[in-house]
């Protein structure tokens, strides 16, 4: 696990999917995406900054490549208010020589020569785009394989938070994290590249069965649902997608009290706008996604947790 400095102490970490749009339920395409939603990223940034929260936006290769997305994320970067990292959905990043398949969205399914040379391509343009060479990675769909953290490394990428903790993708041909730790740990015996889950957790009286409940669900369904009706057992992922104020507040709250010294935030960018994700249908959505995120910032800053940036996170590791 990872150790931090005693003025660390507890910090929230805001993390943006920034990605085109497309169809959730359709199969993979190449070319069928959008990215109307950029126009959203505004408004979103000044909230941000309202609320006293620095996002890290994770771009992907459409919107590194999108001159309006480049300029407002840009902007937010160059006066200091948001940071820059890379996710890759290799769907859409060439060079394209896979099958396009559900297994194959999954970058850490890919072959080792095309997982490196897909990531190296997305991490040239970010850098030409922005002018900063990222140093976090999320791999879309949260697809990390046996490769994928030697190829970070060899791209001097020195933060990965590609690992939904308590999630399991197995059936789709991804990664199993049900058991993974929501707090921050090293990947690497060298110490050189630091795992950031995104911030998931049970809570309720039977919270310690969480994981064996859940794999129980893939052969019973709705098993779990019982569970989570009754308060006996919630699982809490701390994102405005899918998951209510009121709900997140209590996800956090238990996260905080459990002494989780990073608490991860994420969404994705086209839930910004409506109509481009299941989550967000209407204006009304987005009015409640920003409302959100405004009783979260408040409820984080009345237990004294400020917002972190990569510097503040690497620096207090290293002394920690």
């Amino acid at each position: 696990m990872a150790r931090f400095g005693e003025s660390f102490r507890q910090r929230v970490l805001l993390t943006i999917d920034t990605e085109e749009e497309f169809d959730w339920n359709a199969p993979f395409t190449r070319e069928q995406h959008g990215l109307e939603h950029v126009a959203a990223i505004p408004r979103f940034q000044a909230l941000c900054e309202e609320i006293g929260a620095h996002p890290v936006y994770l771009v992907d290769w459409p919107i590194a490549g999108d001159a309006q997305a480049v300029e407002i994320i840009g902007d937010a970067v160059r006066r200091g208010t948001a940071e820059i990292g890379m996710q890759l959905h290799p769907w859409v990043n060439p060079p394209f020589e896979e099958a396009l398949c559900p297994r194959n969205s999954f970058a850490g399914n890919l072959p080792h020569a095309l997982e490196a040379e897909k990531l190296a391509r997305l991490r040239d343009r970010i850098e030409a785009a922005f002018g900063q060479a990222p140093i976090i990675y999320r791999a879309g769909r949260y697809g990390v394989g046996p490769n994928t953290a030697g190829l970070l490394k060899a791209n001097d990428i020195r933060i990965d938070s590609s690992v939904r903790s308590l999630f399991d993708y197995s059936h789709q041909g991804g990664p199993d994290f049900s058991r993974h730790p929501a707090a921050p740990y090293w990947i690497d015996e060298e110490r050189a590249l630091l795992e950031l889950p995104l911030t998931s957790v049970y809570t309720g009286p039977l919270r310690t069965l969480g994981p064996q409940l859940h794999r129980a669900q893939r052969h019973i369904p709705h098993f779990f649902a019982a569970f989570s009706h009754s308060g006996l057992l919630e699982r809490i992922a701390l994102t405005p997608e899918g998951v209510n104020a009121e709900e997140a507040l209590r996800g956090l709250d238990a996260a905080l009290d459990a002494g989780l010294p990073l608490i991860v935030l994420s969404l994705h960018s086209p839930s910004l706008a409506p109509g481009h994700t299941p989550y967000v249908k209407s204006p009304q959505d987005v009015a409640e996604l920003h409302d959100w995120m405004r009783r979260i910032y408040a409820r984080l800053a009345a237990r004294g947790v400020r917002s972190a940036r990569m510097r503040d996170v690497l620096r207090a590791v290293d002394l920690g």
